[in-house]
């Protein structure tokens, strides 16, 4: 039997793409955290939360302005110090520094240096799964979603997905971490939470460095 399952998964990629749904169920999987006999605390994290403003769907790490830059700059800092003092552990973030960096992009037309941080995420073997999905299948996720959506007039505009998913093509590529395109259009959260296994499987990434 092999040492204790730590993984570290950043999922990442535009909306729509099921991001969050898999995050729940990778966090729950038992090839990515072991087998569980009762429901416990695992730690799954996200920079899309919008803790730096009193309002619904405010600013956070990914679209903090540019008077909070070393705000987020710390606070994603504090991140890593966590995952650092405990990394025999799994983390899992739903959206991450790669969103932050295409949101500056896409928005204010300018680089977010986040270097800094993927040169501490790598030796601790963090990995990132870019979700994305075929472009002519946006309509059919957004009808879903609009179910349950608290803020539905974020959805409006599907072309801006569609392009935004090439931007996190791009902006994947040019990460130093291990990375996996997932193909979320027809997978099944079982499917894709085995794709995710076997690939992290392969590169070692289920266990401490």
């Amino acid at each position: 039997m092999r040492d204790k399952l730590t993984p570290k998964i950043i999922l990442e990629g535009t909306r729509l793409t099921r991001k969050t749904d898999l995050a729940f169920a990778l966090n729950e999987h038992p090839r990515i955290v072991g087998p569980r006999r009762y429901r416990y605390h695992s730690p799954l994290v996200s920079a899309e939360w919008c803790g730096f403003t009193p309002l619904p769907w405010g600013r956070g790490l990914v679209n903090f302005a540019p008077d909070e830059e070393a705000r987020a700059m710390e606070t994603f800092a504090t991140w890593a110090r966590l995952f650092e003092l405990l990394p025999h552990y799994s983390w899992i973030a739903d959206r991450f520094h790669v969103s932050s960096r295409v949101w500056h992009r896409d928005h204010e037309g300018r680089e977010i240096d986040l270097s800094w941080l993927e040169a501490r995420l790598l030796p601790l073997g963090f990995h990132v799964v870019l979700c994305v999905r075929r472009p002519e299948t946006f309509e059919a996720a957004r009808r879903e979603r609009l179910r349950v959506s608290g803020n539905p007039g974020q959805y409006a505009d599907l072309d801006a997905f569609v392009a935004e998913q090439e931007r996190f093509r791009s902006a994947c590529a040019e990460s130093a971490l291990p990375l996996l395109e997932l193909d979320m259009t027809s997978a099944t959260l079982a499917e894709a939470c085995d794709s995710v296994a076997d690939w992290m499987t392969e590169t070692g990434g289920l266990w401490a460095p």
